[in-house]
C-alpha cells in the first residue's frame, strides 16, 4: 500500500486536532447531557415544520413565474376537458383567475381567461341544442362572469328563454297526452288525441323519452286492435290501423306480428270471396277480393276479380234479357270497372243496347207506313248478315239482332215467323259447334239465342245440362291446376244453366275444400 502524500498527511492532522478541540468545547459547555440533546431535537423539528409550511409561499415569492405556469397548465387541462368552473377551484376559470392574481398584466393569462369565456358560450349553445336548459344557463353564467361580449350573451340568453318556454309547453303537452291515453283516446284523429299530442312533443324534442315511450304504447294498442280486427276478418279496419301505426313508426317491434296476422286474415277472406263468387253473391265477392288486394298483391285475388268481371257481364245479359235495364246497366258498370277491355264485357254491352232498342221498337208509336218500311229494312239487313254467315255474331249487327228488332215491330208477321224458323237451327248448330271446341261462353250465347227463338223446344233441357256438365268438366281440370277463381266461375255458370246437374254437389265440395 502506498504512503499518503506529505501535504495530505498534514491536512488530516490539522482536521483531527480541530475535532478534538470542538469536542472539549462541547463538553465544557455541558451540551453532552440528555436534556441538551432533547432541546436540540425540538429545535430541529420546529425548523423542519416551518420550512414545510412556508415552502410554497416562499417559492412563489422567490420564483413567481414558475407558479403562474403551473396554474396555466392546470387551467389548460381543465379547459380541454370542458371543466370550466368548480367551487373547489379546480375549474379552468378559477385556475386562470389565480394566475391573474399573481400577475394581472401577463398576456397569456388574459388570453386564457378570454378563451375560457368563449368556450363557456360554445358550451351553452351545445347544451341548449341538447335540451339541457339548466346546463346551458350555468355555462352562460360562466361566460357572463368572464365578461364576454354582451351581444353574444344576449343572443344565447334569448334562445335560452325561448327554450325554457318550449319546455314548459312540452311538459304541458306531455301531461295532456298521458291524460288522453288514460281516458281511452289514444288515436281518434283529433288534435287532442294521445298520439297527436305525443307527435307534437317529438316534433320539438325528438329524443324526449316520455313521449317516445307513450307513443310506443299507443301504437302497440293500435296494432293489437289491428290483430283483433284481422282475426274477425275485418281486414279493412286492420289495414287502416296497420298503415296508421306504420306511418308514425315504421320500425315498431309489433309490426311483423301484425302483418302476419293480417296476411292470414287476407287468405281467409280470399277463400270466402271465392265461395261467394261460386254461389253467385257477386257484391260480397267483389268486396272480399278488394279487401284482400288492399293487403297484398295476391295473384289469386286478381284472378278472382277477372272471373268476377265475367260474372257481372253474364248478369248484365240475364237482366237485359228480362228488360231490367237499370240493374243491367249497374252490372255492366261493375264489369267494366273490373275488366274494361274484356271481350265478354263488350258483348254484354252490345246485348244490353240491343235489348234497349228492341224495347223501344216495341213501344214506338210508328205510323203504319213507317212500320212497314222499317220492317222491310230490318229483314233485308237480316238476309244480308245471313248471306255472310253472320247469324249470331258480331253482336249488334248479326242476323239474330236484326230478327229481334223485326220481331219487336211485328211479331205476328209471316216473314218474321219464317225468319225465326230459319235462325233457330242455326242457333242450335252454333251451340253444338262451340261446345265441341270448349268455347263455353260463345256456346252460352248461342244457347240463349236458341231459347229466345224457341222457348218451348224440348231439346233445350238437354242442351242446358250438357253445357253445365262441360263447365264442370273444364272447371275440374282448372281446379286441379290450382285455378280456384276459374273453378268458382265454372260452378256459378253450371248452377245457372242447370241447378239439378248430378255432378254439381261433388264439384262444389271439392272447390270448398280447396278454398279452405
Amino acid at each position: 500500500m502506498h504512503d499518503a502524500p506529505p501535504h495530505a498527511s498534514r491536512w488530516l492532522a490539522r482536521a483531527g486536532a480541530r475535532l478534538r478541540l470542538y469536542a472539549r468545547w462541547w463538553v465544557a459547555r455541558g451540551w453532552d447531557s440528555p436534556r441538551a440533546w432533547r432541546t436540540i431535537a425540538v429545535a430541529v423539528g420546529g425548523l423542519v415544520l416551518v420550512l414545510t409550511l412556508v415552502r410554497r409561499p416562499l417559492a412563489d415569492l422567490l420564483w413567481p413565474d414558475t407558479r403562474i405556469q403551473q396554474l396555466l397548465d392546470a387551467g389548460d387541462r381543465a379547459l380541454r376537458s370542458g371543466h370550466l368552473s368548480a367551487a373547489d377551484g379546480s375549474g379552468a376559470r378559477e385556475l386562470f383567475e389565480a394566475a391573474a392574481a399573481l400577475d394581472p398584466d401577463r398576456g397569456d393569462v388574459q388570453r386564457a381567461l378570454a378563451q375560457t369565456g368563449q368556450r363557456a358560450l360554445a358550451q351553452a349553445r351545445q347544451r341548449l341544442a341538447a335540451g339541457d336548459v339548466a346546463g346551458a344557463r350555468a355555462a352562460l353564467e360562466v361566460g357572463r362572469q368572464l365578461q364576454v361580449p354582451q351581444a353574444q350573451l344576449e343572443a344565447i340568453a334569448l334562445h335560452l328563454q325561448q327554450r325554457a318556454q318550449e319546455r314548459d309547453e312540452v311538459d304541458s303537452l306531455l301531461q295532456r297526452a298521458e291524460a288522453a291515453q288514460a281516458q281511452g283516446r289514444p288515436d281518434d284523429d283529433g288534435p287532442d288525441s294521445a298520439l297527436a299530442l305525443y307527435q307534437r312533443v317529438l316534433a320539438v324534442q325528438p329524443d324526449r323519452m316520455r313521449a317516445l315511450q307513450g307513443r310506443d304504447d299507443v301504437l302497440s294498442d293500435l296494432l293489437a286492435e289491428a290483430v283483433r280486427a284481422a282475426q274477425r276478418s275485418d281486414t279493412g279496419t286492420a289495414v287502416a290501423l296497420l298503415q296508421r301505426a306504420q306511418q308514425h313508426d315504421p320500425g315498431h317491434s309489433d309490426l311483423p306480428a301484425t302483418r302476419a296476422a293480417l296476411n292470414a286474415a287476407a287468405d281467409r277472406r280470399r277463400r270466402g270471396a271465392e265461395r261467394d263468387l261460386a254461389r253467385g253473391r257477386l257484391q260480397r265477392a267483389e268486396e272480399g277480393f278488394r279487401e284482400v288486394l288492399a293487403v297484398a298483391d295476391d295473384p289469386r285475388a286478381q284472378q278472382g276479380m277477372q272471373q268476377l268481371a265475367h260474372a257481372w257481364a253474364d248478369e248484365t245479359l240475364r237482366l237485359a234479357g228480362d228488360f231490367r235495364f237499370g240493374p243491367a246497366t249497374q252490372a255492366l258498370q261493375r264489369a267494366r270497372g273490373l275488366a274494361p277491355d274484356s271481350a265478354e264485357v263488350a258483348a254484354a254491352a252490345q246485348a244490353l243496347h240491343r235489348a234497349q232498342q228492341a224495347r223501344q221498337a216495341m213501344h214506338a208509336p210508328l205510323p203504319p207506313a213507317e212500320r212497314v218500311r222499317r220492317l222491310r229494312e230490318l229483314l233485308a239487313q237480316m238476309e244480308a248478315a245471313a248471306a255472310q254467315g253472320h247469324w249470331l255474331l258480331p253482336p249488334g249487327a248479326s242476323a239474330y239482332d236484326r230478327f229481334k228488332a223485326a220481331q219487336a215491330l211485328a211479331p205476328e208477321d209471316l216473314r218474321v215467323v219464317q225468319a225465326g224458323a230459319r235462325i233457330r237451327p242455326v242457333a242450335r248448330d252454333c251451340m253444338e259447334h262451340n261446345l265441341q271446341g270448349n268455347r263455353l261462353q260463345a256456346a252460352r250465347t248461342c244457347l240463349d239465342a236458341w231459347q229466345a227463338l224457341a222457348p218451348g223446344d224440348t231439346g233445350l233441357v238437354v242442351a242446358r245440362r250438357r253445357l253445365a256438365q262441360r263447365w264442370l268438366a273444364v272447371g275440374s281440370e282448372r281446379l286441379g291446376a290450382g285455378d280456384i277463381g276459374f273453378a268458382a266461375h265454372a260452378l256459378a255458370q253450371a248452377r245457372e244453366l242447370d241447378a239439378g246437374a248430378p255432378e254439381l254437389p261433388a264439384f262444389a265440395e271439392r272447390l270448398g275444400n280447396a278454398q279452405r
